[in-house]
């Protein structure tokens, strides 16, 4: 019969979420050779390992991946029954790991966590802003709690809930040829320079969804960060598709000009990202409630 105590549990989930026993006895403030122990007996309880050892990494095998967001799950569980054993059901405590794809993390993330952080300040909130292929597959392996991300997401094991509405603008310096048309028209835009996202970001798919209502034009370089991109456009280095909410205050100051461009559609939805199979706790039921 097996016998995996919480404390082995908590090991596990450490290590497969941070890559290394030492940092999971860190987060866990115990001796590196206390977790090791730990997750040997585990293993050998199983009488399998949930681990590869990888040149000094731990990454979770198959069987390891199967287990995580049950070990996951116990221990929500476990605090949930203390917490309405103790009568303290009021006071949330514990952590979030929360994924942001980058115009939700950098400019949108007092809408995203505010609500929450001020009624549940017991709970910690570990933040990760990456492009929206990297949030989704966080999510689906269970590395993150729920996501915000800007584009659409299609697998069987995701839930995409709308969260708000948003908008791209086509941003020019204010000295380029097509700053200074009355009135654009798609033709106008043969041969121009563009500055694009990286693939694997939902800024990427909408700007390509653009430019495929366009003549051909030339990607002169791709940047990993919207505030790279608007730099190198006030530069003059190219024109391109950015968040409205990101050029605000470039506009209002006129390093920036956005062009008018009805005849091209900028419009996208964001979605909060949720693993189907995932135990959903109080902390995480609270901030969903949160966002709605």
């Amino acid at each position: 019969m097996l016998n995996v105590s919480l404390r082995q549990l908590d090991v596990f989930v450490q290590i497969a979420l941070h890559g290394s026993v030492r940092a999971a006895a860190e987060r866990l403030h115990l001796t590196q050779p206390a977790a090791s122990m730990a997750l040997a007996e585990m293993e050998r309880q199983l009488d399998a390992p949930v681990f590869d050892r990888e040149r000094g990494r731990l990454r979770l095998n198959a069987r390891g991946r199967e287990l995580l967001p049950l070990a996951q799950e116990l221990l929500e569980r476990h605090a949930e029954f203390g917490r309405r054993a103790t009568g303290k059901t009021e006071s949330l405590a514990g952590e979030l790991r929360i994924g942001a794809s980058n115009t939700v993390g950098n400019y949108r993330v007092g809408e995203l966590l505010g609500d929450f952080v001020r009624a549940h300040h017991h709970v910690a909130i570990r933040l990760r802003v990456a492009n929206t292929d990297d949030i989704a597959a966080a999510v689906l392996d269970h590395s993150l709690d729920v996501g915000c991300v800007e584009g659409p997401v299609t697998h069987p094991l995701l839930e995409a809930r709308p969260w708000r509405d948003d908008m791209l603008l086509v941003c020019a310096p204010p000295d380029h040829p097509l700053a200074r048309k009355r009135a654009l028209k798609s033709e106008h835009f043969a041969g121009a320079r563009w500055v694009l996202r990286e693939p694997g970001s939902a800024t990427r798919v909408t700007t390509e969804r653009a430019l495929a209502q366009l003549p051909p034009g030339e990607t002169v370089m791709e940047l990993d960060q919207i505030e790279a991109i608007k730099q190198a456009v006030a530069a003059g280095l190219g024109i391109a598709c950015l968040p409205q909410v990101a050029v605000t205050d470039a506009l209002a100051t006129g390093r920036l000009v956005a062009l008018k461009t009805p005849f091209l559609d900028l419009r996208r939805k964001l979605s909060i990202l949720l693993h189907r199979e995932k135990y959903r706790g109080a902390a995480l039921e609270a901030f969903l409630h949160s966002v709605t």
